[in-house]
């Protein structure tokens, strides 16, 4: 990505540092508001690991400032600018101490069903600290916890109930969840705050967004495996937040991958890249958790439709995506692609001839930098040896 150039991370170090220093000063000593609602685990020094909730100094529907399936028409600059409303509390606490009284208490606000009204007195400043890390959507100041009260809200009965049954393991309490129509992201902060699974923790926020995109995507994948071939090869497309995505269905067993490609400082092309057979990856994706939130958003696509396919997916990232804002916009950018109509194509070259003339990278290097299109191609030769 553009945030792998040292000088391009250094430039974005100091915009996102000043942005956090001019609004730091305003929750001095505490903030008071509505939670989305919303916590953070942090992973920092783990097992002792800062956690809290996500304010802002506004009271009501504050929702939309931590639903990431609801920020589709907003732009860059505006998700930023929510997002730096969002003011961090954190208490450090060790990863096994789910049942201590502060974090039942950030468990029901994980639960809550609106927005939860929470007090957060700070014992020094908030202040200004670190920059996007690229997995998880930005925050404003962060603020270290002397006192923290909530209100209560009722739960979503789901995750109500998921909670309660400490015999139902992590992935399948996941699974369960996603069939019942929660919320991906609320699935994601509800197993980092502890809530999910026989031997339950604390996960830091970046690891649990990967763990249930991760999680979710497998299980599908292998019930994809069972089911009929589509019968032609497809291209859809999407494009937002200076990323075009180019999602390429093919009429063969199952079988993913995701080729990225970015521009270095230099103006050369940097590539990322990392692929799967109907045995699923056995690694952890070169290209991290990206992989596996496209992963899911495609599988979501042909569960819904019934159908096995191949999938290449293909994401340009623009020098216009200065602020990396989390891995969500991947898995949204991606379901926004499979949600579009698709084009009909009559095979793989043709397939990324059509992507390369929406995007700023050749067909050639496309398929030089990804392994679907030779492996389709030894396929064939073998086919008629």
């Amino acid at each position: 990505m553009i945030a792998d150039s040292r000088l391009e991370r250094e430039a974005l170090a100091r915009e996102w540092s000043a942005r956090l220093a001019a609004s730091a000063p305003l929750w001095r000593d505490g903030v008071e508001g509505s939670s989305p609602p919303s916590v953070f685990v942090g992973s920092h020094g783990y097992p002792r690991i800062g956690v809290g909730p996500l304010v802002p100094a506004a009271h009501g529907d504050t929702g939309l400032l931590d639903a990431p399936e609801r920020w589709g028409r907003m732009s860059l600059g505006e998700i930023v600018s929510m997002r730096l409303r969002l003011v961090r509390g954190v208490r450090t606490v060790r990863a096994d101490e789910t049942g201590g009284r502060y974090v039942r208490s950030l468990q029901e606000v994980a639960m809550a069903s609106r927005p939860a009204d929470a007090e957060l007195r700070f014992g020094r400043p908030a202040s200004a600290r670190g920059v996007p890390d690229g997995h998880s959507a930005p925050f404003g100041p962060v603020g270290e916890i002397e006192r923290a009260t909530f209100s209560g809200a009722p739960a979503v009965r789901a995750l109500e109930r998921a909670h309660a049954d400490t015999d139902l393991g992590a992935a399948e309490a996941v699974m369960s969840l996603w069939r019942a129509g929660v919320e991906v992201t609320r699935i994601q902060r509800c197993l980092s705050v502890g809530m999910l699974g026989r031997r339950r923790r604390l996960v830091p926020t970046r690891w649990g967004i990967t763990a249930v995109d991760s999680s979710v995507s497998r299980a599908l994948s292998r019930e994809i495996l069972a089911m009929p071939r589509i019968d032609s090869w497809r291209v859809h497309f999407s494009e937002r937040l200076g990323n075009l995505y180019a999602v390429i269905l093919f009429p063969r067993a199952w079988r993913f991958e995701v080729v990225e490609a970015w521009q270095r400082a230099d103006g050369t092309m940097a590539f990322g890249s990392d692929s799967e057979g109907h045995g699923g990856i056995g690694h952890a994706p070169a290209i991290a958790g990206a992989y596996h939130a496209a992963r899911l958003a495609v599988c979501e696509h042909l569960a819904r439709i019934g159908a096995q396919a191949g999938a290449l997916v293909l994401r340009e990232i623009r020098p216009e995506y200065s602020v990396p804002v989390g891995v969500w916009q991947v898995r949204e950018g991606v379901r926004d692609a499979m949600r579009s109509p698709f084009a009909a194509v009559g095979g793989m070259d043709e397939a990324v001839a059509l992507a390369s003339s929406r995007t700023g990278v050749s067909a050639a290097e496309w398929l030089s930098h990804g392994a679907t299109a030779r492996a389709l191609r030894q396929r064939s030769i073998s086919e008629f040896a």
